[in-house]
């Protein structure tokens, strides 16, 4: 029994990292997919596409810190238009570090990507500055 044990044991030693190393990746694309999602409502409630990149990484940037994923290099990608109708598609690509599970030797980085598209809203208000005063619109 003793002998298969000591025979036995560096191969489920192995498997197991394998499966946290699976295991963290796989949630951790759920994350990114997330911080996608996330940043494409951030990007598709903007007035303008130079806003709608800005909110889109702000959005991402927070998004990711209270997911706990730690980006060595966020690379965020705004496409689309943000008209009433329109539809914003963020790209997210971000570079994990995984040399805390060196003992299998993967790379240092993966890199993680997601996306999603958001649409504008159709009946929004085109201008950049309402408001009600006296009961009229300006």
């Amino acid at each position: 029994m003793t002998a298969e044990l000591v025979v036995i044991a560096p191969v489920l030693i192995v498997m197991l990292w394998f499966l946290v190393v699976c295991g963290r990746t796989a949630d951790s694309r759920l994350r990114i997919a997330d911080v996608a999602h996330q940043a494409a409502r951030a990007a598709s409630q903007q007035r303008d596409m130079v806003s709608a990149g800005a909110g889109a990484r702000a959005a991402a940037t927070e998004a990711l810190g209270n997911a706990g994923v730690s980006c060595q290099a966020l690379d965020v990608d705004v496409q689309g238009s943000v008209r009433p109708g329109g539809t914003v598609t963020v790209a997210i690509a971000c570079h994990v570090d995984l040399s805390d599970l060196a003992l299998l030797q993967i790379p240092g980085f993966v890199t993680l990507t997601g996306d999603f598209a958001s649409p504008v809203d159709v009946y929004r208000g085109t201008s950049t500055r309402t408001a009600i005063q006296g009961g009229e619109d300006l």
